[in-house]
């Protein structure tokens, strides 16, 4: 009795693992000499899931464990673990195709697919990918840094394949295509170092001593302490404008590169301040009024 109930069990067991078992064996389609069944597309995409997962944690591991015991810059080893992400995915990809029997030289047809639909409306994908590889390899821009490109100025927090995400001073992410870094001109603020020189203009009446209007510059440059001390700030008498003396403020700082309108504006309100302790006068525009002869005749 004990041997018939076994058997009962069993039974429907094996109708279950028999059914199971020719639904994975089910052939879908045929892709060059491969015959894809249900079975294989399924192991194909947990294979390539374990891929991308197991490929991502690796750059991680990476980028923030073994990189950052040789004190790389936050950019560069991000760009080394983005790069080494992209090749693991990439033999993964081959490798886990033809250890399942995938036969590769089918893909030539896909491959020519592919060309096709570059050629009619890829241009761009293509354009920005290969841009993107650019950018990788050659830096012209990394994570952190400040940058300005069209009309877009901010911080570069994140560089993918297709395009590259800036943060503005107004915390707005920005999209920028990788193409546009490659075809424009871009200002890189911080592409050797973090220390920046802004250049301030300031304007005093003609009746100022040009010593003493360079002193009380060079003095509220001091004492800001958004100012570096090294190198040294400096004033240039630029030149003998309409209605003033034409002064430039230069002062070098490393914590307003991006905010410079912030320091610019803690400066003048200083200068405003100390002017007016000094007795300097910030003259207005003044214009000349030439009247020519004839007006006789209107008082008649």
């Amino acid at each position: 009795m004990q041997d018939n109930l076994i058997e009962a069990v069993q039974k429907p067991a094996e109708d279950v693992l028999g059914w199971l078992k020719e639904v994975l064996d089910y052939s879908m389609f045929h892709l060059g000499e491969t015959e894809l069944t249900i079975g294989l597309v399924l192991t194909l995409l947990i294979s390539f899931v374990a891929l991308f997962v197991i490929s991502e944690w690796i750059r991680k591991l990476l980028v923030n464990k073994i990189l950052k015991k040789y004190q790389l810059e936050a950019g560069t080893r991000l760009t080394i673990g983005t790069v080494v992400k992209y090749i693991l995915i990439l033999g993964g990809v081959f490798s886990i195709l033809q250890t399942n029997g995938i036969d590769l030289s089918a893909f030539g047809i896909l491959a020519g697919a592919i060309g096709v639909g570059i050629g009619f409306g890829l241009q761009n994908i293509t354009n920005n990918f290969i841009s993107g590889l650019i950018i990788l390899f050659e830096q012209p821009i990394k994570i952190g840094d400040r940058i300005e490109v069209g009309d877009v100025s901010g911080d570069v927090i994140k560089i993918s394949a297709r395009s590259t995400m800036i943060v503005t001073n107004d915390n707005i992410s920005i999209i920028v295509p990788n193409s546009q870094f490659i075809d424009s001109q871009v200002i890189n603020w911080s592409h050797n170092d973090r220390n920046i020189r802004f250049r301030f203009p300031v304007g005093v009446s003609y009746k100022e001593n040009p010593d003493h209007v360079r002193k009380v510059l060079l003095e509220v440059a001091d004492k800001n302490k958004g100012v570096l001390q090294t190198p040294k700030a400096d004033v240039i008498f630029e030149e003998y404008g309409d209605s003033s003396l034409k002064f430039i403020l230069m002062v070098w700082t490393s914590d307003y590169i991006d905010k410079p309108k912030i320091l610019q504006s803690q400066l003048y309100f200083e200068i405003f301040r100390r002017f007016a302790e000094e007795g300097i006068e910030i003259p207005y525009p003044q214009r000349d009024l030439h009247l020519k002869s004839g007006f006789e005749k209107w008082d008649k």
